[in-house]
């Protein structure tokens, strides 16, 4: 039997990335919380007052009186509800990776006592949580679920770099292992989430929300980069149409570009990965990803094709790519596809230098093998992508852009940062 008052509450939140820390340091506001990070050289930075992703503040992060950042698993013994927010990726083969997660879930168990609640908020498939996440708490803890302790789940919204849409201000789908405990999710978040909550009726049902949410958002995308390329076999401006189409009242403003990212880009394979599990080939689902991630290669050799019909040499040619993160205005490279851009225009043998104010660049080195240039070169490319619509990017305008450029090449942008007909091709 499940009973705990919220004033009871002490958190532990695990893994402090993008998810994360803005949801430590909020509960902090209200409960003690220990911020719990494998890294010590994250947990001795935020330490120090700083969050390298740029989510939290520096003043934010030295408010959050009630919190402390640990990378000690005795610490985590005081606590009595574990939330954890740990990455769950896709291996090269584009199944889901949830090594993360049971590691994370190990840490817990090794806390766990009676009467504890451990809530996920990684994306997963429906039906993770209790198959594949419960039994390594069980086995490592020696309690039994449902009757020592308690689970439920409640997906991370996260938005990197937006500062409009933050934690309290975005609706909350939680859910638990049991109606006592559902109820306890549910109002434990209640108490700091402002647009309020959706109590879903069971953990699964949760967790398949989770992963439609940004199935859909693929979907869409897909359609509109699938309609770029026929468009501009047609010669015709995708956004033109777009933007003519979008006159009726029930048209969905989705626009056409690389799709990556921690949600978009991974969240369909772990749904399409239990659907096989299950008996069932998924179509739809696959065409979209399939489409969205050649989507790299088709703007490489759209700019290629530009460059030949200048007689620009291709081999050996100069290209600034501008951007490297998934999106805009943040700090945040995972799974970001302008590396595929990248690596077709190497494979067409130019010579690519990226360029991007936001990034880390040893991160970047780290992951995908790219040491970003400090400052391009005036008047040295034969081509230019603007890849990603940084706001400094579209203050630079076409004219600084351009500067750029040797005084015959080709600007692309896949972005749509600068007005029709700044660029000599879009997307």
């Amino acid at each position: 039997m499940f009973e705990r008052t919220l004033q009871e509450a002490r958190i532990a939140v695990i893994g402090l990335g993008y998810v994360g820390l803005p949801l430590a340091v909020e509960f902090a506001k209200a409960y003690p919380v220990v911020g719990f990070d494998i890294s010590a050289p994250r947990i001795k930075a935020l330490e120090a007052g700083h969050d390298a992703t740029l989510e939290v503040s520096d003043e934010d992060l030295a408010g959050a009186k009630h919190l402390r950042f640990s990378c000690d698993i005795a610490d985590l013994e005081a606590c009595n509800t574990f939330i954890v927010t740990v990455p769950t990726p896709i291996d090269p083969h584009k199944r889901p990776d949830l090594t993360p997660l049971l590691r994370a879930s190990e840490t817990v168990g090794k806390a766990l006592k009676a009467g504890d609640v451990v809530i996920y908020e990684s994306t997963v498939y429906p039906g993770a949580t209790e198959e594949d996440c419960v039994p390594v708490l069980e086995r490592v803890s020696g309690l039994v679920f449902n009757r020592d302790f308690f689970a439920g789940y409640s997906p991370e919204r996260i938005n990197p770099g937006d500062k409009e849409h933050r934690l309290p201000t975005i609706r909350k789908v939680t859910s638990g292992s049991t109606p006592p405990v559902a109820d306890h999710v549910d109002a434990l978040y209640a108490s700091i989430i402002t647009a309020g909550t959706h109590k879903a009726p069971s953990i699964r049902v949760a967790e398949a929300a989770k992963v439609i949410e940004n199935t859909q958002r693929d979907l869409n995308i897909a359609l509109v980069n699938e309609l770029a390329v026929i468009f501009n076999r047609m010669e015709i401006d995708t956004e033109a149409v777009l933007e003519a189409a979008g006159t009726k009242w029930n048209f969905l403003p989705f626009r056409p570009g690389l799709v990556g990212g921690h949600c978009i880009g991974v969240d369909p394979y772990y749904l399409t990965h239990k659907a096989q599990a299950i008996g069932y080939h998924p179509e739809v689902i696959l065409a979209g990803r399939r489409l969205n991630d050649g989507m790299g290669a088709y703007a490489a050799e759209q700019l290629v094709k530009a460059m030949l019909k200048r007689r620009i040499h291709v081999n050996n040619a100069r290209v600034l790519v501008m951007g490297l993160t998934f999106k805009e205005n943040c700090p945040d490279i995972r799974n970001t596809r302008v590396v595929d851009v990248v690596a077709e225009l190497r494979d067409f043998g130019a010579v690519v230098d990226v360029y991007d104010p936001w990034v880390d660049a040893g991160e970047c080195e780290h992951e995908y093998a790219i040491t970003p240039v400090e400052k391009p070169e005036l008047g040295s490319y034969d081509g230019i992508v603007l890849a990603v619509a940084h706001s400094a990017f579209r203050a630079m305008g076409e004219a600084a852009i351009r500067a750029f450029g040797r005084e015959e090449h080709v600007l692309y942008d896949l972005k749509y940062a600068l007005p029709r007909g700044a660029s000599d091709i879009r997307l």
